[in-house]
């Protein structure tokens, strides 16, 4: 049987599968992407592929803290778009 790797979402602090989550990056020119490979070079943080959840991230700017730098308005409406 093979191992499921684990990650954290960075609001709700579920560990869940990585098929489960949408990771985001910021690479090393300090642009935030949103790497749906999950193979992006730079500092990453996980979401659960929630509604809710991208609305908190979006209001308590836990992104920023996380990623280090500013998280633009369009970084969630592209999240959004994902989800839906």
């Amino acid at each position: 049987m093979k191992k499921i790797p684990l990650r954290t979402c960075v609001i709700s602090k579920e560990k869940l599968p990585k098929s489960e989550l949408i990771r985001v990056v910021r690479n090393t020119e300090g642009n935030v992407i949103i790497d749906e490979t999950g193979k992006a070079n730079g500092r990453g943080a996980y979401l659960k592929k929630d509604l809710t959840i991208i609305e908190k991230a979006q209001k308590s700017k836990a992104l920023n803290r996380h990623l280090e730098v500013d998280v633009k308005e369009e970084v969630f409406d592209e999240l959004k778009k994902i989800i839906k």
